[in-house]
């Protein structure tokens, strides 16, 4: 068979809610000259009968059908089973725009330089209504792209990239250390071997909903993303990355050893506490202690009374109180 342009990476693991409109707005792209790959993860609900029912109607769809092994594993193997040099990713809940890698083609034919490009996003609901964001569009160009990483602000929208498999692969892909947070190590990584950034057109529909993984593991989500910073700082400072050879990243209590030095946890929980206080499964979960011991050390306290009453909105009478009698003897 001839080599495609494009190999489209899609991992699902129990997607069928939005599956279908996931894959016929891949199949509807106006760039045409790509290979569908579609890695089924051990679904037990009907994925797997969607994606067949596609594939006996399209040849460009490569079906891959195996054991749940999670989401990090698939997409390393769909790294290497796609036969292109570009690979273009793809969720099971989202919709891309007809003109999406078209668009996404030219501009890295045009900009050899680079490795990465995504787009900015159309937000929606499950029920493909208007979704109300707040906060900066993605980077366009690079040097937005490192003030991005300095100031925590959005980086890029995993299902809207396109990248060079070359580059990915060099610097050993997905690493399983960062599980929910992936992509980002994976852009941290990349920021200083090839240049990234988005087209300011928006080129995805990005859907959010109450169980998608961002939402389920929010607190472990933004442990990572934390980790994945001081990493970062770390190799940008010409450090050894301790997090480089990880399977799974320790205990948050055991950071300090990990890195070597006192008062990393303290610092990490004081990036993660922030971003949980809106968090209904962060504050219902493990993210709720994180954020009381942030209290305890001296951390910011603008917005905590208002999450005292958030609390008690998400049914948490006991951690409002908790929470309230932490900020009244702090």
């Amino acid at each position: 068979m001839p080599m495609p342009a494009i190999s489209v990476a899609m991992s699902v693991y129990n997607g069928e809610r939005f599956l279908a409109s996931a894959i016929k707005s891949i199949l509807a792209q106006t760039f045409d000259d790509f290979e569908f790959l579609i890695l089924d993860d051990g679904s037990t609900d009907a994925s797997a009968r969607i994606i067949g029912n596609y594939a006996a109607k399209d040849s460009r769809i490569r079906p891959i059908m195996r054991e749940n092994r999670g989401l990090v594993a698939s997409l390393n193997e769909l790294l290497h089973e796609a036969r292109a040099p570009i690979v273009a990713r793809m969720d099971a809940d989202d919709i891309s725009r007809p003109e999406r890698f078209a668009r996404q083609t030219s501009f890295l034919a045009n900009n050899p330089d680079y490795g990465v490009v995504g787009s900015w996003t159309e937000d929606i609901d499950e029920n493909d209504e208007p979704y109300q964001v707040t906060g900066n569009d993605h980077p366009q160009d690079h040097a937005g792209f490192i003030e991005a990483i300095e100031n925590g602000w959005p980086l890029m929208c995993h299902p809207a990239a396109m990248f060079r498999r070359d580059i990915v692969l060099s610097v050993g892909g997905y690493h399983a250390a960062f599980r929910h947070c992936e992509d980002y190590d994976l852009w941290l990584r990349l920021a200083s071997v090839a240049r990234l950034g988005s087209i300011p057109e928006r080129l995805i529909r990005y859907r959010h909903y109450e169980n998608q993984v961002s939402s389920r593991h929010a607190t472990e989500q933004q442990i990572g993303a934390a980790v994945a910073y001081l990493a970062y700082c770390e190799r940008a400072a010409g450090l050894r990355d301790p997090t480089a050879d990880l399977d799974r990243l320790p205990p948050l209590n055991e950071l300090d050893a990990l890195f070597g030095r006192q008062g990393v946890a303290r610092a990490i929980r004081a990036r993660v506490a922030p971003n949980l206080l809106y968090s209904r499964t962060g504050l219902r979960g493990d993210g709720f202690d994180l954020i009381c011991r942030y209290v305890r050390e001296g951390g910011c306290r603008d917005g905590m009374w208002r999450t005292v009453a958030r609390l008690l909105r998400f049914g948490e009478p006991l951690r409002a109180a908790r929470l309230a009698a932490t900020l009244a003897t702090g």
